[in-house]
């Protein structure tokens, strides 16, 4: 693998999605069944479920079963294209104190990378 790759290189493929409608204990099932730690949910603009969102719910007591992905989703994600490199997405998700960055090419989600894709030299 190149030194700094492009995260299309390393971002996970295909995008695992999600409704917002749907109850947050399914959401929760999506990511076991799909050994996934943020699903991203069909908004427009996208956005994600973490497993830390809900990890947060739990903590609160929070039925998962009546409570929506919509009441816990991360709105107003900020997205990267294919084309820029590993390094580069590392320092955002550092500025931003995230862990995911949805991956948009042509205004269409073609895959996630987040900080466990990266190579440990920008982790």
């Amino acid at each position: 693998m190149p030194e700094n790759p492009l995260v299309r290189e390393i971002m996970s493929s295909p995008v695992e999605t999600i409704d917002p409608d749907v109850p947050v204990s399914d959401a929760a099932d999506a990511m076991h069944g799909a050994r996934a730690h943020a699903l991203l949910v069909t908004t427009s603009p996208p956005s994600l479920i973490t497993s830390t969102d809900i990890l947060a719910a739990v903590a609160k007591r929070r039925e998962l079963a009546t409570l929506a992905v919509s009441d816990l989703l991360t709105e107003s994600v900020e997205t990267v294209p294919p084309t820029i490199r590993a390094g580069e997405a590392a320092a955002m998700m550092t500025s931003l104190g995230i862990g995911y960055l949805p991956v948009v090419d042509s205004g269409d989600c073609v895959g996630v990378v987040s900080s466990a894709d990266l190579p440990e030299r920008f982790a």
